[in-house]
Formats: C-alpha cells, structure tokens, sequence
C-alpha cells in the first residue's frame, strides 16, 4: 500500500453510514474522477479512485464535507470541519467548482421544483427520460449527455430556475460564473463531459470548464490523469451551437437584471403565453395587455416609454398582434383610421425614451391584413409622441439600435382558425426557447425564422401565406446572453 492510499476498511465504513441520497451525491462528485465508472457504485468507485492513486484521507474528508456528513469527518477520520475548510482554501481541491455547485442546488430544491424542472425541460430536451422520481443530479447528468449543461455553459439550468422563480439559486449560479471567469484554470480539477464519461476506456485530455474540443496547449501531467490549459477552451459552433462571442464595443451589452422591459399587446388573444414564458425565460420583466382599443394602446405606448425603469436596463422589446393593414394596425376597434406603426417605433426612440438611448429595440409585428374594401375610416385619433429633451451632445441617432420584424397574413387565416396562434410567432418562441438556436446573434435566429416561414409558404395556398419584413438600424451585433 502506497501512503496515499486509503485503508479499505475506511472505505467500507464510510460507505454503510451513507444514506441513497448521500452515495447519490458522492458519486456525482466524483464523475470526473473515475469517467470510466459513470454507473459504479460508491464502493467500486472509491475502490477504484484508491488503487488509481487518486484517493487520500484529506480527498475522502472533502467528499464527506461536500456531503455535510461532518459526524464522518470526527468519528472516521478524526478531522473537524473547520480543519478541512482550511485545507480547501490553501490547497488543490479533488472535486471541481461547479459539481458543487451542483450539488448545493440540488439540496435547495424541494421534490416538486425537481418535478416542475423536468416538465420546463421537455421543451429543450424531448427525447429525454423524465422519470417522475428523478433527482436534480440525474437530471443534469442527462443534460450533460446532450451537452446543454457543462461547467462554461449554464444558461438553460438558470433559465428554469428564473421559471419556478427561485432566484436565490439563479444567484448562486451567477456568482460562481464570476469567480470562474477570474480564477485560474489551473486551480480547478479537470471537467469530463458525462456523454463522455459513458464510454469505456476514454482516455481523458479535456481541459477544466470545457466539455468536448482539444487544444494545442494542453499538457499531459506526469500520471496522463491531469492537465492544464494557458487559456481556457470555448467550444465549437458545432458542439455548444452558438457563435463564439464575447463582451466588445461591437456587442451590445446584455447583462442587466432585468435584461429590459418586454411589452406585449395582443388584440388578438391567441399568442399571450407561449410569448409571456419565453420572454421571462430570457430575463425580461414581461407586461401584457390583451383586446386594447386604440386609445388604450396609445396610452400604454405612452406610459410604458416614459418609464424610469429603462435607464436600469440593456434593451427593449415590443410585440404586437393585431388586424391591420401594411401601415396600420386597428387593435379592438370597428371603426378606425388606423394606428400608424411608424409612429409606434417614435414613441421608443432616444429622442421620445432618453433610457434607451443606444440601447437596442426590438419590435416583432404580427398583422393579419384586412382587405382595403372591408376598412373603414371613421375614427381620428390625436397622438402624442412628445417626449424628454435630451442633451444637444448625443451623438448616437435617434433611430439607430431599432430591430423592426413585421409579418403580414391575410385575415382570412385568423378567420379559419380563430384561436390559433401566429405561425410566426410561434416559431419566433421556439427559436428562443432552444438553447442552442438561443446563443446566435438576432440576425441569425432571424434568418431561421425566415426559413422556417417561407418553408411553411411552400405548401400553403395564396392567402394562407406569410409574408416577412427585416428592417434594422442595429450598429452591433446582439445576443440574448453574452
């Protein structure tokens, strides 16, 4: 026996004492310690990890602090808390930042968040099992299988938790992003994907925080079983779908809580919800109005631009449903003139919102256009687009950082199926909703959702289908998460 080793009595010891949930944690723990015993038990595992020359009593005091068995820690090995605790902050840890972080979330979590998580998860991931009795920490192993959670990539995690609205965990998530981004990579134990971790005899060359690539400037360490990296390793296109990015002057910045103000006005009535959870899913404080008149709607156009509350935020969005024509939208009225969609982009512009200078707009419009002799004009409606004053020496236009996407259908399709959603906007929420189509920039979910409507025209008949409009005055490039 080598003085690393661990007495196997120890082992065993420790083992009886644990309860399922206890051995459930440990050996996530450990996955990345012994990738080749993904579906071990605790013994075998921590067996293993001992003959490997990778366990020592000072490891096996981590894993049962990590567990919060501190009775173990006296009784077995003789240690206190504070001892280990001491030892974690001076010294090379066995188990990686984000296991425990994964572990602490999933002693937060009561049974039926566990249960409403793997609900939100069907959406992103449908051909996953989700077993009714499954814990956090099976979830994520899943997740982590189809690479849609990995230490560097967390978004799809905390968006969910933003849904069941525990948002002391999204906190914690945050937190460990930033002292991530500012530790050195050569303080944390190596990450192995779990997809990974099921094949048999992988031989591990992955870096910390990255989940799939090679790089030139990974070292092998003397035992093969450790390495390090001069820079950390983002992942491909193809492996996290998204384009690499980071925070520049050509990016807009999107990292305010909330990420804005998300104004959806639905005179029709059919799209409110898919759309209410998707922007609350990206970080947005969504209000929603339903069957406005146009009276109603000019004033809350009004009272939501004069808001003080976007000078705090990164951005805006504003969605609108209703009939119209290829200038106007009617809202509830019957007889009407029209509200002029010009003038609904003004009201949000520098000049008429100072919050929002040089932040970017967002408007989606969906029209289902009313045959011009079926329109009437007999309403008038006064407009006030007067807004602040803001200083003579700004010198970002007052329509730049605008993203106008209007989409036109006769309304003969919404008189076919009255209670059937956009086609458009439906496919607009679930490009957002997909965590990989998520991380492109607007332009590129754009053009997907260009595809996917102009692919629905192919089979639909003349007045069936839809037509999209893309005018921008954006100066750099957005992402919903940078």
């Amino acid at each position: 026996m080598t003085r690393c080793q661990v007495p196997a009595f120890l082992i065993h010891q420790i083992q009886e004492e644990l309860d399922k949930e206890e051995e459930e944690m440990m050996v996530f723990l450990c996955r990345d310690l012994a990738p080749d015993l993904a579906t071990a038990d605790l013994k075998d595992i921590l067996v293993a990890l001992n003959e490997r020359e990778k366990l020592t009593p000072v490891g096996l005091a981590e894993l049962l602090y990590r567990v919060k068995r501190f009775d173990l820690l006296r009784r077995i090995l003789n240690t206190e808390k504070a001892t280990v605790e001491a030892h974690l902050a001076r010294s090379l840890r066995l188990i990686p930042d984000y296991r425990v972080l994964m572990v602490e979330i999933n002693e937060n979590l009561e049974k039926e968040e566990v249960g409403s998580l793997g609900f939100l998860l069907r959406d992103y991931a449908p051909r996953m099992k989700m077993a009714k009795d499954k814990s956090f920490l099976a979830l994520i192993i899943d997740l982590e299988k189809l690479n849609l959670v990995a230490p560097n990539q967390l978004d799809l995690i905390e968006n969910c938790f933003r849904s069941i609205h525990r948002i002391d965990l999204i906190k914690k998530i945050q937190k460990y992003k930033h002292e991530a981004s500012v530790s050195s990579v050569y303080s944390q134990p190596v990450y192995v994907n779990a997809l990974q971790a099921s094949l048999p005899n992988l031989n591990l060359i992955d870096p910390p925080y990255h989940s799939g690539i090679q790089n030139e400037n990974t070292e092998k360490l003397q035992n093969g079983s450790n390495l390090s990296l001069a820079e950390p390793v983002h992942m491909s296109i193809q492996e996290s779908g998204s384009v690499p990015h980071k925070m520049s002057d050509d990016t807009y910045r999107m990292l305010s809580q909330p990420l804005g103000i998300c104004l959806i006005i639905d005179c029709i009535g059919n799209d409110t919800d898919v759309l209410e959870e998707t922007f609350r899913g990206l970080g947005y404080e969504v209000h929603c109005y339903r069957y406005l008149n146009i009276n109603s709607m000019n004033q809350t156009l009004l009272e939501v631009a004069r808001w003080q509350k976007h000078r705090n935020c990164d951005s805006f969005v504003c969605i609108l449903v209703s009939r119209g024509n290829s200038q106007s939208i009617f809202c509830t009225d019957h007889a009407f003139s029209g509200f002029p969609l010009e003038q609904i982009k003004k009201y949000f512009t520098a000049d008429s919102c100072p919050g929002l200078l040089g932040k970017p707009k967002l408007f989606f419009i969906q029209s289902y256009v009313v045959p011009e002799n079926e329109q009437e004009c007999t309403s008038l409606l006064e407009i006030d687009g007067k807004g602040e004053n803001i200083s003579a020496e700004v010198t970002i236009p007052h329509a730049a950082d605008i993203f106008w996407s209007h989409c036109k259908v006769d309304v003969s399709t919404l008189e076919q199926s009255p209670t059937a959603s956009s086609y458009y906007l439906r496919c607009l929420a679930e490009l957002l909703r997909n965590p990989y189509k998520r991380k492109l920039c607007i332009l590129a979910i754009h053009m997907e959702l260009n595809k996917k409507v102009y692919d629905l025209n192919t089979t639909a008949g003349p007045s069936q289908q839809y037509s999209l409009l893309l005018q921008h005055t954006l100066r750099k490039k957005l992402f919903f998460h940078t």
